[in-house]
C-alpha cells in the first residue's frame, strides 16, 4: 500500500474538486480531463512566469493541451448515441 504522506502530497499538488453537475460518465470523464488540463496549464505558466521554460514553449505546450481537450469534448460529450451534440 502506498505511504499516507504521498497520497497528502498528491493532493496538495493535485487537488480534484468533486463533480457537482449532471451525472453522466462521459461528463464525469471530460470534468477529469478539463480539471488536468486546468492544473497543467497553471503549473506551465508558472514555469514560465518564474523563467523555467520560454514563453514560446509554453505557448505551445498549452496550444497542444487545448486540442487534446478539444478532441476529449468532442468524443465525450458532442458524439452521444441519441443524437444530441452540445454546441461549441
Amino acid at each position: 500500500m502506498s505511504d499516507p504522506a504521498d497520497f497528502n502530497k498528491e493532493q496538495f499538488m493535485y487537488p480534484r474538486a468533486k463533480y457537482r453537475g449532471e451525472f453522466t460518465p462521459e461528463n464525469l470523464a471530460f470534468n477529469a480531463n478539463l480539471q488536468e488540463f486546468a492544473q497543467r496549464v497553471s503549473t506551465l505558466c508558472s514555469l514560465e512566469t518564474s523563467g523555467k521554460i520560454p514563453p514560446e514553449e509554453t505557448y505551445k505546450e498549452i496550444k497542444k493541451m487545448w486540442k487534446a481537450l478539444k478532441a476529449s469534448k468532442r468524443n465525450l460529450l458532442e458524439d452521444r448515441s441519441d443524437g444530441t451534440t452540445s454546441n461549441d
